[in-house]
């Protein structure tokens, strides 16, 4: 049975993106490396078209809320070589956080980056059509964000409550265009609001 991909080391490839670009790798442990986020869809090219790292895949792009700022996560790979860099860009900007698309680089980052863009509100500047990937326009909030819900100190999702928390109106506030609505004959009095067992 074949060995799965090695990971290679984030000060392995935070010296080699240094020494082609210099400056572009702010921080390296043994999993990953951070590159300055303006500049990591350079990063990324670079990656993709050494013939060292050959990381031709973009296995995955997820993001992380660290409360004052984020990561966006960048798993890359080479079939050819067997291995995968692990790549991260951190956004001090909790505000409103944007930096550069990778999907000039990556195809597969379309829908991943709509995906984060959609449930973490990070912005993806050149990305040919960033709209919301599962919830729809008018959404108020981002669901991944540690502050969605009211998490820390003056911090709220923009909801009045939580769905389905009053029983006595089950229906959502914030889809309450987009279902019918039942009469109140056909509630029954025990509905809890609660999936079926």
């Amino acid at each position: 049975m074949p060995a799965g991909p090695t990971q290679l080391e984030g000060h392995r490839v935070a010296q080699a993106l240094n020494a082609a670009l210099p400056g572009i790798a702010t921080t390296a442990t043994d999993e990953w490396v951070e590159v300055d986020h303006a500049r990591v869809d350079e990063a990324l090219r670079w990656l993709h078209d050494s013939d060292e790292f050959d990381a031709a895949q973009l296995s995955n792009l997820c993001g992380v809320d660290y409360h004052d700022h984020f990561a966006i996560v960048y798993h890359l790979q080479s079939l050819d070589r067997n291995h995968q860099v692990v790549v991260k860009a951190r956004i001090a900007d909790h505000e409103q956080p944007a930096l550069p698309s990778s999907y000039p680089v990556y195809k597969g980052a379309l829908l991943q980056e709509r995906e984060v863009f959609d449930l973490m509100g990070v912005h993806f500047e050149g990305h040919p059509d960033l709209r919301r990937l599962f919830l729809w326009d008018g959404f108020p909030g981002h669901p991944l964000r540690k502050d969605f819900m009211g998490i820390g100190e003056g911090l709220t999702s923009g909801l009045s409550r939580f769905p389905f928390e009053n029983k006595g109106n089950p229906d959502r506030l914030l889809n309450r265009d987009n279902v019918i609505q039942p009469d109140e004959q056909d509630v029954p009095s025990d509905w809890s609001g609660a999936a079926p067992a």
